[in-house]
Parts: structure tokens; sequence; C-alpha cells
């Protein structure tokens, strides 16, 4: 028998959980709720992290967390600092209780771990103090609160980032930093003229709001809250992946409708759990970071990473903004998901911190993961995807004003990037090979490239059991029906002619690796894998591959721009009457053929034909097929709705 247990700060947790007796705590509910019940919580904000005890059995019984229809439930991994002591001028000073952290002091842990790059020498800590909801910076030394203006930049100024770069430049100079002492911590900051004891002054104090100790907590759907500020520590592919919330290695969550923001590191983490390694690169050094994460993957298997325990989450129609690494993250546990509808914004844009693992959504074996109708924007980089990314497919997203929209790292495909706009200046990197890029509007420069001292493992179709190992040859890849724009950079690559000197069909491929004489491996270091490239469009000076086939290159200036509306985004382009003239046809399994590593086909996660006859705005496509994502455009002027925000807090 199901049951309803309701939550509400008039409550008390000796109460039976009833609409008329509500418990005081969420994770009082979450104590008691079995497969099948429903936990709604009402407004207030609650302080405190829900470690959910039981999971659902399976889809239809499920346990569902909710926030109550028209009120505003907040989880909140912070306290208040009160009681504050003006020391000189605009810094203040207040004494913090250490036993309010427990076992986890936020104020003493580094951001540190594998593929951290900088700072080295004055880390930073998860720690975080808020101001009416604005994160402060973390001053590397007393006098730096005091003197905020003279702080030296040391992590822009090495990575070539500007002032200029950071969400808020103001917001740089509200400081403060924490001496930690045996019981106590003496939190000092610059408030910047503001008074603390007449504003919200919140300190990060849990790891986590929602996110279950156990792994194995299967079917939960979390649907409606806002969760904010956790101490979450960095999460790179080889250690224990931490987030505002999580399913910590289990399967078949829905997170959805939710305001997810003010991380310290991550905010939805998918990812990794901790017995098959944490930071040994770090810790140990023994080996490359590389090599602890391969061991990792065949280590998950040895515990029985795979479709029916792990994964096969779906996080939908979330706005998640204001984390310092991670929008979503994910290693393994990210394989067989849902990631769409979601705004996701200003991702690691706060710059306190660098490393390899940043990125509004960055995964590592996203298997058959599908991503999807997402708008990311305002990021230091848009998606990652990164190792073992087969079977994934990004449709239909939107990417603006990020530095870096797309990068798809040592995988091998097949993957399908299709029917998105990638309207930043530098569009994506492509470090992989058996990729399909079909029906995108690409208004930036891209990267193509080889990586041969990285052997990454590939899969058996729809599995985790891998298939073998291989480098990064480059190439191998389709191109078909896109548009390129083109634009100022000297020395960048719009358009497909990166591909140039590589040869256009698998028979030239296999004749010139013959043709250098009787050898193994070393042949096919020599040879460029070949691209299959046609049908594209190219404005503004963006240029073909050579040997493409029903290319259109044309002459007249185009403009093309992404416009935020208060109803939301819209596509304003002024395009030429050329680009309509020639006709292309509906992409499918067919056409994109077999990769030449993983020989697989494009295909859906059940295994049945891929048929691209829907576009970005979900309109059918006819037997007249355009190339870009928008099948309605037209010559001339065009302003076409692109995103509608799926919370009147859109850009907060």
């Amino acid at each position: 028998m199901s049951h309803i247990y309701h939550v509400a700060k008039s409550g008390c947790d000796r109460n039976p959980g009833t609409q008329e007796r509500p418990f005081l705590t969420i994770r009082r509910a979450a104590d008691v709720a079995a497969a099948g019940d429903t936990v709604i919580v009402h407004e207030g904000v609650y302080r405190e992290w829900v470690k959910p005890r039981r999971g659902g059995l399976n889809n239809d019984l499920r346990i569902t967390y909710m926030a109550a229809e028209g009120e505003k439930a907040v989880i909140k991994g912070s306290e208040r600092a009160e009681h504050w002591e003006r020391v000189e001028g605009d810094v203040w000073k207040t004494e913090i209780d250490r036993a309010v952290f427990g076992e986890y002091d936020p104020f003493c842990t580094e951001i540190d771990g594998d593929w951290l790059v900088a700072p080295r020498e004055h880390k930073v800590h998860t720690a975080e103090v808020y101001l009416n909801g604005r994160a402060l910076f973390e001053a590397p030394s007393l006098e730096k609160v005091f003197h905020p203006e003279k702080w030296e930049r040391s992590v822009y100024e090495t990575w070539g980032w500007r002032e200029e770069k950071l969400s808020d430049p103001e917001a740089s100079l509200f400081r403060w930093y924490a001496e930690v002492g045996e019981r106590t911590t003496t939190l000092y900051a610059n408030f910047r003229g503001a008074d603390p004891n007449n504003a919200l002054v919140e300190f990060n104090v849990r790891r986590a709001c929602f996110f279950p100790e156990r792994t194995g907590i299967d079917y939960i759907t979390v649907k409606g809250f806002e969760m904010a500020q956790a101490a979450t520590p960095w999460a790179p592919p080889t250690a224990k992946q931490w987030g505002i919330i999580g399913p910590n290695w289990s399967k078949g969550w829905i997170i959805e409708d939710n305001v997810i923001h003010d991380s310290k590191c991550s905010g939805v983490s998918l990812g990794k759990e901790e017995t098959t390694g944490d930071n040994d690169f770090t810790k140990w050094g023994r080996k490359p970071g590389y090599q602890y994460q391969m061991e990792a993957v065949f280590k998950a298997l040895a515990m029985g990473w795979s479709k029916e325990k792990v994964g096969s989450h779906i996080v939908r129609n979330n706005v998640i903004y204001d984390c310092g690494q991670n929008g979503v993250v994910g290693h393994m546990g990210s394989a067989f998901c849902e990631i769409c509808g979601n705004e996701i914004f200003r991702i690691a844009t706060k710059h306190e911190f660098y490393g390899h693992e940043l990125g509004g959504i960055k995964l590592h074996a996203a298997i058959d993961t599908f991503v999807h109708n997402n708008y990311v924007h305002d990021c230091t980089l848009g998606m990652w995807f990164d190792w073992q990314a087969q079977g994934l497919r990004v449709h239909a997203n939107i990417f603006e004003h990020n530095d870096r929209d797309l990068f798809v790292e040592v995988s091998h495909g097949p993957y399908l990037v299709d029917n998105n706009i990638f309207a930043s200046a530098y569009a994506f990197d492509n470090a992989s090979q058996g990729g399909a890029y079909a029906h995108n509007l690409v208004c930036g420069f891209f990267n193509h490239y080889p990586v041969l001292n990285r052997s990454t493992p590939y899969h058996f179709p729809h599995s985790t059991l891998p298939a073998g190992t291989v480098p990064v040859y480059g190439g191998d890849d389709r191109w078909i029906q896109n548009v390129f724009v083109g634009g100022k950079e000297e020395g960048k690559f719009y358009g497909t002619s990166e591909y140039n000197g590589s040869p256009a069909s698998l028979n030239e491929y296999i004749e010139r690796v013959k043709a250098l004489g009787y050898g193994d491996l070393e042949q096919f270091e020599r040879v460029r894998q070949p691209a299959y490239i046609c049908g594209n469009v190219y404005l503004n000076g963006a240029l073909p591959f050579e040997g493409e086939k029903d290319s259109c290159v044309c002459s007249a200036r185009a403009e093309v721009k992404i416009v935020r509306g208060l109803d939301g985004v819209y596509l304003e382009t002024e395009l030429p009457e050329e680009m309509f003239l020639g006709k292309g046809e509906v992409v499918t399994s067919e056409k994109l053929g077999l990769t030449r590593i993983t020989e697989e086909r494009f295909e859906a996660p059940d295994g049945s034909d891929l048929r691209l006859d829907t576009d970005l705005a979900g309109n059918v496509v006819g037997d007249s097929v355009l190339a870009g994502p928008l099948q309605g455009l037209q010559a001339g002027k065009c302003c076409v709705k692109i995103w509608k925000a799926p919370f009147e807090t859109r850009g907060a």
C-alpha cells in the first residue's frame, strides 16, 4: 500500500507525516518512505542533506519527492552566518562553531584531485560564503580581504582569462578568508559597504543536498525543488563524483523541474562511486591519471557496471547555474541516460580554480545517452563528452556565448550530433573518430585532430562490455547537410576544409594503407581516415572539404544571431537565396554506414534504424530537405523562436 507523507516547517519529526501533522524535515520522510510512496514538501527553506534510505522497485513503483504545487521548497547545503563584528572599514568577522560541520569541514577541505591544474600553491576550499545569495570570492590571505584590489589573479594570468570574462567582475572584490581553530573558525569578509547583520549571509556546510549515502538506491523522482549552496568536492572521472543532487551509482532516477545552483563544483552528478578509485593519481602518483581511469572502467565492470544495475537516469527541464565545475557530471553512471529541456548557464565562469573537467555537461562513457533540447550558454565549455561516447546522440541543443560549445574526446563512435545550433565563436573540438554531424548550424571555428598516445575502450553495441581499446586516428567522420558560417579569426577552420587530404571513401583509405607496403600498426598511423562529407552550405567565407559532393558555397553575405527575449530565445537570420536552391535527402542509418574501428551502425538504443526527419523545433522534415537545423528558414530576413524557458527564473 502506497503512502503520501507531508513535510512542512510547522511540523515535527515525531509526527506521523500526514497533511495535518507533517514531518519537520525531508530527511525524516526519507527514513520511512518505501517503494510507491510520495513525499510532498511544503514551502520553506530546509537546511539539510537528504539521504534516502530506500529506493523504488521499478518505474511503476518508485519513490517520489516533490515540492507542493505552487509552493517554493528550498533545500540548502548552507547555514546562516550571524553576529558579525566590524573589524575595519568594510571588513567584518564572526565566529563559527566547528561542531556544525561534523566530519566534513569545507573550510579545511581543498579543491584538489586528478586533473586539477590551478591554483596549485594557494588552493581554494569547498567552502563558500554568500551575501544575499551571491557567492563571494575566497582570498588567499587575510591581507587580501582588507585590500582586494591588490589581489594577484594568478589563475587568470596563467590560463589567459581576463577580468571581463567573469560573470560579474565587480563581484571579485567581495572576499572572504577563514582562520580555522581547534573548535571555532573565524570568518572574515569584505562586504563592500553592506551590513551583514542586516543581510542574509550563508556559508557552505554540507557536501550535498539530495544524495544517498549508499549505492543502489534506485528509482527515485525528485521534482520541483530549489537546491543550492553545497560544498561539493572536485569531481574528476577517477573519483567519487559528488553533486548537489545525484543517485550515487544507482539506476532509474528522474530529476526534473528543479532549480539547481551554487554548487562549489558540480550541480547534478550521475557519476562514479568511490571503490573503483578516488583521486589515486593525486594521492600516489605511481601511474598517469589516464591509466587509473582505464582501471576504473574495468573495476566497475568487475563490480557489475551494466545497464541492468546503473544509469538510465532522466535529467529533465531543470535550470542549472552558477556551479564552479559542472552543471551535470558523470562517469559510467551517466550511461543510458536522457538529459533534456534544461537551461544550463554560468558554469565554471567564476574562475577560482581550473582543471580539465569543466563543462555545462561533462560526461565520460555516455553510452546510448540522449542529450537533447537543452539551452547551454555563458559557460566556460558547453558540453564535453570524453571517453566511450558510443551510441551518444546530441540533438536539437542551443549553444551560445560559451568559451567553447562542444568537445568530443578520445571516443570511437558511432555517435551522432544533429540539428544543433553552435552560435559561439569557438564551436568545438573533435578529438575523436566515427562521429556523424548532420543538420547543424555552426557559427564558429573548430578543431579536428588525432590522439595517438591514449588508447581508450570501445564497446559492443548498447552494452558496457568492452570490445577493444584503440587510439584516435582522427576522422572517419560524416558531415552531412550542415550550415557553416565563416568568421574573422585568422588561422582557424570554418567549414570542413580541415579534412583536406583525407580519402573520401573507405576503399580509398584501404588502398592508401596498402600502398605503403608491408606493415601493420604503423601503416594505419600514417594515413588519414576517410571523411564522408556532402550537402553542406558554406557562408561568409567558410570553406568546404576538397572532396565534398553537392556543397553550396555562397558568395552573398549572411547574418545569423541569437536574441534572448522575455518569453524565450529567437534565431534571427538574413540568408541568401542560393542556399535554398539545392535539396538534400533525409539522413538515415543506411546513409551513415558503419564506423571503421568499432564496425557498428548508427542506430537508436533499441537497435532500430535512425531517421533524422525532425528538426530542432520539432517540425517533421518533408520531401524537400534543407541543410541546417530548421526546415522553416527562408531566404531574406527570418526570425524563429527556438527556446521556451522551463521556468520564469530563466537567466537568473
